[in-house]
């Protein structure tokens, strides 16, 4: 019996770099043996429900687009009774996760990772009533991925992101007053930023913790950084930062499940996409959950 994919793709991501690539990415999926359906997104969330909405009988689930995209099939998959493997075709401009699992960037070569890789297991993440792929933020920045307009991004591609983040540089920082707590821990601070991540790439930059990441153990890799009062803390913050070290006022560590409470709403991010403004957040890491298809003899840390 013929296999089947059923391919979802973003028409507009990273600069639209699908639509020279398109024929070349179905030709190398009908080659290697499969039947091909072919569905382009519309608009937001379209992907997650398309995902929801595929009849049964497909043996890979492809997607192609950035890392939001990614993030939407994988919700939309994690809802299905009966999950299938996932395969990448990065499309994006930064591509986080892409380059954590060691797929090319070059879209043909993605292309036949997917049907010549091999299936990997790696961690998810619950956030609230949600899912996400590698990353969950609040503070400072982490709006730029969903904040930068779209036609900015087609046409600059990863530059968009630092040129938007250059206009903020000097811009007062926002703190929370959030109560954090895992493993029987409880700490309650001014926070300017919070990350809980599995993926040594965030924003199309090394993660500090990257030398820590492992993708199927279970836990994810936390950084909290509490608010600087002057201008020696913060240059005491951005050298932890750039060595990945702790300090009074940057702490790093790795858990399976952390919570935050604050009294003010506080603007989160899920894979570059808005994740709404919460007043609390319970973060619980989804062990193995994600079946994605990476390269033959991938470093994996796993």
């Amino acid at each position: 019996m013929q296999k089947r994919i059923y391919f979802i793709y973003n028409p507009h991501a990273g600069m639209e770099r699908i639509r020279s690539n398109l024929l070349d990415i179905i030709d190398i999926f009908v080659k290697a043996g499969f039947e091909v359906t072919v569905y382009p997104t519309q608009e937001r969330g379209d992907a997650s429900r398309a995902a929801v909405e595929m009849k049964d009988g497909y043996d890979l689930l492809v997607c192609s687009g950035g890392d939001g995209t990614l993030d939407e099939v994988v919700a939309g998959m994690m809802q299905r009774e009966k999950r299938i493997p996932i395969g990448y075709v990065p499309a994006g401009s930064t591509n986080d996760f892409a380059i954590t699992l060691g797929i090319p960037r070059d879209m043909r070569k993605a292309a036949e990772v997917v049907t010549g890789g091999v299936e990997f297991k790696c961690d998810t993440g619950s956030f609230n009533d949600k899912n996400f792929v590698y990353v969950a933020a609040f503070g400072m920045f982490t709006d730029i991925s969903y904040g930068t307009e779209q036609d900015l991004k087609n046409t600059f591609g990863h530059l968009a992101y630092i040129m938007e983040a250059m206009s903020r540089i000097g811009g007062p920082i926002k703190s929370f007053r959030i109560k954090v707590e895992h493993d029987g821990i409880t700490e309650e601070n001014e926070y300017v930023y919070g990350m809980i991540s599995n993926s040594v790439s965030i924003g199309g930059f090394k993660s500090p913790g990257r030398k820590n990441v492992i993708l199927d153990d279970g836990l994810f890799e936390v950084a909290l950084i509490k608010k600087p009062e002057d201008p020696v803390e913060l240059g005491e913050v951005a050298g932890a930062v750039m060595n990945g070290s702790s300090n009074d006022l940057v702490s790093y560590f790795k858990t399976g499940e952390i919570s935050f409470k604050s009294d003010e709403p506080v603007a989160w991010t899920l894979d570059g996409e808005f994740g709404g403004s919460l007043t609390e957040v319970n973060v619980r890491n989804c062990r193995r959950s994600l079946g994605i298809m990476v390269p033959a003899g991938a470093l994996l840390l796993g």
